[in-house]
């Protein structure tokens, strides 16, 4: 029986459906797969030390997760042209001695929201965040055909930087630095930060600004409903939330990990149980 050491890395990450959902399949596979949490608030030590430690402790893989996908860069041996194209990894691969960077969360928040809102209109979409997570959202959407992305972070450094890149990718004017008074026009908007998660609790902007005809998608699915979520379908807003994203680039972590072809709507399935459970447990 092939067997697989795996952990993630990433500050607060206790509630993490990670551990579970990636045994669970693995189990159904009939593979022998640990899943270690790495927590860099409990360990105190910096990324290179944990990505250091993982690598001499035989680890076959990382998954990494705020603050990280940004930070582990500068200690990879390669990234795959999609990490290198976001700037940001979620997922790290120990491949005969070398560390190989990869990003999964563009194509899972591509498949999640096509999946889960099939028939939106892209024209015109605000991001919040320009982080890691954020970057990967930023290149779905465009790859999906959104026609004018613009982006908000509190670090308006971080969101002129993505911009830059974006509009390098995809080309002049698709993506531009903005407030969130973007949110009046928009079609649709998508939260990609960490508020709303048990350890940021709250919603990234006023519910006025949310009305009827918006759509909303949130990353965040520890709690699924996040307060921005709760706001936008009080207001009749078509929304979605983050576990189909978090299961798809899941799945896609996992085939890199083991090689092995994963099951993504048996995972979805283990998510849903997951979620019961943890709701149960509460």
């Amino acid at each position: 029986m092939a067997s697989y050491l795996i952990g993630l890395v990433g500050s607060g990450i206790g509630p993490s459906a990670s551990p579970a959902l990636h045994e669970r399949e693995a189990d159904e596979l009939g593979l022998r797969y640990v899943y270690r949490l790495l927590d860099l608030d409990v360990l105190r030590r910096p990324v290179a030390d944990v990505l250091a430690a993982a690598r001499l402790a035989g680890f076959d893989g990382l998954n990494v997760t705020h603050p990280a996908k940004q930070l582990v860069l500068k200690h990879l041996d390669e990234l795959s042209p999609e990490a290198a194209a976001l700037g940001a990894v979620n997922t790290v691969v120990f491949d005969r001695g070398r560390a190989v960077g990869h990003n999964t969360d563009a194509t899972g928040f591509a498949r999640s929201l096509t999946r889960g809102l099939p028939d939106v209109p892209l024209d015109d979409v605000v991001l919040l965040g320009a982080g890691g997570a954020g970057a990967a959202v930023a290149h779905a959407l465009l790859s999906l055909g959104t026609g004018r992305l613009t982006v908000h972070d509190v670090d308006a450094g971080r969101s002129a930087k993505l911009v830059d890149a974006l509009n390098r990718r995809f080309g002049t004017g698709r993506a531009a630095a903005g407030g969130l008074d973007a949110v009046r026009r928009a079609d649709g908007l998508v939260h990609a930060t960490p508020t709303g998660m048990a350890a940021h609790p709250g919603s990234p902007l006023p519910a006025e600004l949310l009305r009827p005809e918006l759509w909303v998608a949130d990353i965040v699915y520890r709690p699924l409903e996040t307060a921005l979520l709760a706001a936008a379908r009080a207001r009749g807003c078509r929304v979605l939330h983050g576990g189909g994203m978090v299961v798809l680039q899941a799945a896609e972590s996992f085939r890199l990990f083991t090689g092995v072809e994963p099951d993504p709507a048996r995972m979805l399935r283990h998510f849903d149980a997951l979620d019961g459970e943890a709701a149960r447990a509460a």
